[in-house]
């Protein structure tokens, strides 16, 4: 374990190049970002200047070909694959713009997935879900299909899932990307409230200027650098 004072995710020099037939793309060019637990961060900046690969390479979804991620402690990047998936599984939550929810199973039983996979009791997990579910204003849709969810019930479902095994962190990619404007002030105000109320911590990918605003800070990307950390702490806005 790595000592990061009071900083729940704590990322230094993070870089990571893809690489496409013989062209190599420099997708992050250095990330140094710290998130202290209990914040609502927003992530923004013009398409394709590293959000979603930011999000991805601090969450441990993908590998990063230099630097430091700690989370929680946990240099995560060190772990072998199988204990980083087992980590996430157990303290992080994922939100995603099109909600990932298996379309055979009912509300409920998409929430109360990673509780079976974890090893937890089906009638624990089920309760909890009700609960989570009734949580996010959504216990009468518990054994509705997404199918026959709006947009707006499917994306608390996915919420409620990310939940689910109370994590540490929720990480976020472009929440309300899919739904029209009221409906993702609702969605917005949920992970507000959640934020505020239960002190859930969140790190939201956005281009939506209304979704930063409703964030503890902005942290602004461009050209795979953040160019902006919130806290009054800018750089140049390009390197090669």
């Amino acid at each position: 374990m790595a000592d990061n004072g009071n900083y729940i995710v704590d990322a230094s020099g993070v870089l990571k190049t893809y690489s496409t037939g013989k062209v190599e793309v420099a997708a992050l060019k250095g990330i140094d970002l710290k998130v202290t637990a209990g914040e609502m961060v927003a992530i923004m900046g013009p398409s394709g200047c590293g959000k979603t690969t930011t999000l991805n390479c601090l969450s441990g979804l993908d590998e990063i070909d230099a630097g430091e991620v700690i989370v929680e402690g946990q240099v995560i990047h060190d772990l072998p694959d199988d204990e980083r998936s087992d980590y996430r599984a157990r303290r992080m939550g994922f939100v995603f713009q099109l909600y990932n929810l298996l379309p055979v199973l009912s509300a409920v039983e998409n929430v109360e997935m990673p509780l079976l996979v974890a090893g937890v009791s089906a009638r624990e997990a089920r309760k909890r879900s009700i609960e989570l579910l009734d949580e996010v204003n959504l216990a009468d849709r518990a054994d509705h299909l997404p199918a026959e969810l709006s947009g707006g019930q499917r994306q608390r479902v996915t919420i409620a899932r990310a939940l689910i095994n109370r994590p540490a962190i929720v990480w976020a990619d472009e929440p309300t990307g899919d739904l029209d404007s009221e409906t993702a002030q609702e969605i917005m105000d949920l992970m507000t409230t959640l934020n505020k109320e239960s002190g859930e911590t969140f790190v939201i990918v956005t281009h939506a200027e209304e979704v930063g605003d409703m964030a503890d800070r902005i942290v602004r990307m461009k050209d795979g650098i953040v160019i902006d950390d919130g806290l009054g702490n800018k750089v140049a806005e390009s390197i090669s």
